[in-house]
């Protein structure tokens, strides 16, 4: 079609010149009439008047003509950008409408939405082609929360665009780097009961990843590696491996997301994934360049980053996403035991200032070597941006809410208490909020939150590495029987300095408290010469660990996100 309306442009441009041609000519005729004298040269002058004005109106309407067919190329051309840009998948994690010319792709929001946790809360619409993106919503195939800017959101990133990026590949680069001073100076630097920071008094590269995002004709595939602390510490607190053949947890151990899938152009778009993917329960992404605070608070800290299996992400509307999940169990690589996990999420954002989102997950069977054993879950969060000013000295004011329940039934545990077989209680209880400030346009932002649980059963406690414990070894210096109660709050202060997109300096302080020793003391976790006295957070005769019940330390973070 294109060509055809090129064609008709042509033909419609020889016209005009030659009209013009002919309007030239005339004009040069009424000069030569009026040398013949004033008689003649009146009634000619007349007569080439009324020709001429022929054809100027003859030359108007063909130009016309050729504005109108240059419009419609223009659309067609438009139109087609718009349905390449439909078929492609997704690279940069933010859902954002870009404040620029920016390249379109069907989102992917994973929440934490997320988290994970995408994801999402994971939320992430991804780049592609050099095309400018489809954001108006009532568009029946627009990019997905493209209608407005979300990278104020925590578990989103706030980069706007991505270098390099091409119609095939979408690259990704990620560098997390931190120094932590714990006010307690254990003495074997180990810093317990976190799933993001790892050892203190030291510089430490906790995250160097690169990947991207690879899309060609409706084809999706997504790799990120993890180099440095997050190989060694993000296994260590899956106990799947321990259950079966193979080393599951050297398999992918370098590897954070790693998937292939297909998107489907229906309504606003249809992803279908399998492989591992970001979790997006407890609202905070893994990522920390994508986070208000470093050290999330509990129920993020507590709860999965990552989920093995497959997932589908269904956009009926350019507001909501509907996300549901089978996957091999609670951060697991492999099952726990015979029945697998199912799950979902439901991400809604009416508009610019509101992201709401649930998660929810159940029937997983989780807790190793118990078989009957079954686990129930739901995270649900909203984030509200109440202040919008971006010429002002304070910027942006926003705020986040997540509150968390869930429980355990059967193999000696109940959900609601002690029944008639004596089962204790297995539930966990908890709450974060976050309220962030951003100053001078978005270069300088301070967060304060922090949050609260209640863990009867200890259950998903992260278990400290005491002696080089596992989750799958365990330890007698912190049990995690049924009705051994866990309870702990903290607090945190974060600074952010912001010279680029691409890169944070962080500052944060963190105070965190228990009811029972669980943090690193002076005497640190670690026994004297090493984790050499027998298997893994087996007993060593004559010491015991260091712990205590609350803990203060700062960080130093270098973020980098490409």
């Amino acid at each position: 079609m294109k060509n055809h309306i090129v064609c008709r442009i042509a033909a419609s441009l020889s016209g005009a010149a030659v009209l013009f041609g002919v309007l030239l000519g005339g004009g040069r005729a009424f000069a030569q009439g009026a040398e013949t004298g004033p008689a003649d040269a009146a009634t000619k002058a007349a007569a080439a008047a009324a020709t001429t004005d022929q054809r100027i109106d003859a030359l108007q309407q063909t130009l016309e003509e050729i504005q109108k067919q240059l419009l419609a190329l223009k659309q067609a051309r438009t139109g087609a950008q718009t349905a390449t840009a439909a078929s492609q998948p997704s690279a940069t994690p933010a859902a954002a409408g870009p404040a620029q010319p920016q390249v379109a792709a069907h989102a992917v929001v994973p929440s934490s939405a997320s988290s994970s946790s995408g994801a999402g809360p994971e939320v992430s619409a991804v780049a592609t082609a050099p095309v400018q993106t489809n954001n108006d919503p009532n568009n029946p195939h627009s990019e997905p929360f493209a209608f407005a800017d979300f990278t104020w959101l925590t578990g989103n990133a706030r980069t706007k665009d991505t270098p390099y990026a091409t119609a095939f590949f979408t690259p990704e680069i990620r560098v997390d780097a931190n120094y932590t001073y714990d006010f307690r100076h254990p003495k074997d630097d180990t810093i317990s009961g976190s799933s993001e920071v790892f050892r203190s008094n030291e510089v430490q590269l906790t995250q160097f990843g690169v990947g991207g995002d690879f899309h060609y004709d409706n084809v999706r595939a997504r790799l990120m590696t993890q180099f440095g602390m997050y190989s060694q510490t993000t296994p260590r607190n899956d106990a799947s491996p321990a259950r079966g053949q193979w080393n599951l947890d050297n398999a992918y151990r370098y590897v954070s997301e790693a998937y292939g899938g297909y998107h489907f152009n229906v309504q606003h778009g249809i992803n279908v994934d399998a492989g591992i993917f970001m979790s997006y329960v407890g609202l905070f992404s893994y990522y920390q360049f994508d986070n208000w605070a470093y050290q999330p608070s509990y129920v993020s800290s507590n709860t999965p980053w990552f989920f093995n299996g497959v997932r589908v992400q269904w956009f009926p509307t350019a507001k909501l996403k509907i996300e549901p999940w089978f996957i091999n169990g609670w951060q697991s690589y492999g099952r726990f035991n015979s029945r697998p996990g199912f799950g979902g999420q439901i991400l809604w954002r009416p508009n610019g200032k509101w992201s709401i989102v649930g998660n929810q997950y159940a029937f997983g069977r989780d807790a190793l070597g118990v078989p009957k054993r079954t686990r129930y879950h739901t995270d649900d969060s909203i984030q509200f941006k109440y202040y919008d000013r971006p010429t002002s000295r304070l910027s942006k004011m926003a705020m986040s809410l997540t509150g968390d329940l869930g429980c355990e039934t059967g193999g000696g545990v109940s959900c609601f208490g002690t029944g008639k077989d004596g089962s204790p209680k297995q539930s966990f209880v908890g709450f974060m909020a976050y309220n962030r400030f951003w100053f001078d346009h978005d270069r300088y932002a301070m967060t304060i939150g922090g949050g609260r649980i209640n863990n009867a059963g200890r259950y998903l406690v992260l278990l400290p590495p005491i002696n080089g414990a596992t989750a799958a070894s365990g330890t007698p210096y912190f049990t995690e029987n049924p009705g051994d109660q866990y309870k702990a709050w903290d607090v945190s202060w974060t600074a952010d300095y912001m010279p680029s997109q691409y890169f944070t300096y962080r500052l944060e302080y963190n105070h965190r408290a228990a009811n029972v020793p669980y943090f690193s003391g002076p005497g640190g976790v670690t026994p004297p010469g090493g984790n050499t006295f027998g298997a893994p957070g087996s007993i060593v005769e004559g010491w015991t660990p260091d712990l205590r019940k609350s803990e203060n330390r700062m960080t130093l973070a270098f973020l980098v996100k490409f």
